[in-house]
């Protein structure tokens, strides 16, 4: 199967981007976290840690920190 190229733009100075992770159910959704009001908006949800990379690629950035 062929995975198609993400390719996000946000804004690095007001957003980040996150893994939401449930504590409860163990769910995890990748989006990005408004740094003024801690809001998060849901991009994408994680099925595998290859769909984790693939967001962290596609935003720019090494690692993506988890949010819980």
């Amino acid at each position: 199967m062929f995975r198609k190229r993400l390719s996000l733009s946000y804004d690095p100075t007001a957003q980040k981007p996150v893994i939401r992770c449930s504590i409860c159910t163990g769910e995890q959704a990748a989006g990005f976290q408004d740094l003024r009001t801690g809001e998060f908006r849901e991009y994408m949800l994680i099925r595998s840690e290859r769909d984790m990379q693939d967001f962290a690629k596609a935003c720019g950035v090494p690692r993506v920190e988890k949010i819980y």
